[in-house]
């Protein structure tokens, strides 16, 4: 049985449960035990997996289940039924680096992207089997109160590029500046999404999130008109395998000159996220207030590394990424 010492969503100190704030934020109000009463891996083994993965209209190759909340306790949801919440156990390939921390780590990092950042980001949280397994889980931005599903499609679909095509690497395919484009023919209301999506390219470069693909990317239809959806699949890769920078082939944009440290270290710096910025249309000032932030790690975010269900170790090599990250970011051109 796993030790719950802080709110296994918002990770607020001297809860053994959620937090009352996150019942409210991640099951609306309702009280949610975090012990599941059914084993994952177990389920795993059963027919009913393959049919209950196939119910997740969601972007990803990660195992992922369909949930809802009855009675206080998170269960798979059946055939009929429209999920409210998405589960994501530690992934069975085994040759992935501490696979069974990826769901600390995953809560983790959306948890410092909404409570440091203030980015946007999908409901989110931890709960645990009865033998002490985590198991991330996130409730669903494109359902309303009444059921209904929004619209919702990621940026392979917006932009057009599918495995037929393009190949089974197809969502890696491209650079920055596509999604980009493809926000501002989208969204009526781009400047202020183009704003968010250019922090939450920063963002995952600082927290070493090297799948930032795009089906990692959404838009998300509310009332009449597309916006950029709140982030997801948020983590620090970098802990689990040896990758790329940045998760397209073609990094931020071809049509932008690379800054002396980006060509003599392979490594972007402020220098190329701020040509990148005015590049796609944000002010100057604005670009220069976005990347401020990123400059040092706030204690904030330490404190919730800290607070976290990483192991120490874990924890250590999490910290010790994102520093070295700024130390690269914050490189000056000679």
């Amino acid at each position: 049985m796993i030790d719950i010492r802080n709110c296994p969503s918002s990770l607020a100190e001297g809860y053994n449960t959620y937090s009352p704030k996150s019942l409210k934020v991640l099951f609306d109000g309702r009280k949610v035990n975090p012990i599941l009463d059914f084993n994952i891996a177990a389920f795993r083994n059963t027919g009913d997996m393959a049919a209950a993965m196939r119910r997740i209209s969601v972007s990803g190759v990660q195992e992922k289940f369909p949930a809802v909340i009855e009675n206080g306790v998170i269960r798979i949801s059946g055939d009929e039924e429209r999920s409210t919440h998405i589960l994501k156990p530690a992934p069975w390939d085994q040759t992935l680096q501490a696979r069974k921390q990826i769901p600390a780590n995953e809560h983790l990092t959306m948890q410092i992207a909404s409570q440091v950042y203030g980015i946007i980001t999908a409901a989110n949280g931890l709960c645990f089997t009865e033998n002490g397994q985590m198991v991330y889980i996130t409730k669903r931005f494109d359902i309303l109160p009444d059921g209904t599903k929004m619209p919702m499609e990621d940026f392979a679909a917006v932009i057009g590029r599918n495995e037929q095509v393009d190949g089974k690497e197809f969502k890696y395919s491209g650079c920055y500046e596509n999604i980009a484009d493809a926000l501002r023919k989208n969204v009526q209301a781009w400047m202020v999404d183009m704003e968010r999506f250019f922090e939450l390219l920063v963002f995952n470069y600082i927290y070493a999130n090297g799948d930032d693909h795009l089906k990692n990317f959404s838009l998300i239809k509310q009332d009449q008109d597309y916006r950029l959806a709140p982030a997801y699949d948020l983590l620090n890769t970098r802990l689990h395998v040896n990758g790329e920078d940045l998760g397209l082939d073609g990094g931020l944009s071809p049509n932008i000159e690379r800054s002396d440290v980006y060509v003599n270290t392979g490594h972007p710096c402020r220098l190329d996220f701020e040509r990148f910025g005015e590049h796609m249309g944000i002010v100057k000032p604005r670009v220069s207030r976005i990347l401020d932030r990123y400059m040092q790690l706030p204690e904030t975010a330490e404190a919730l590394v800290r607070r976290s269900f990483l192991n120490d170790k874990m924890k250590r090599y999490y910290l010790r990424i994102v520093r070295e990250r700024i130390a690269r970011f914050t490189r000056l051109s000679k």
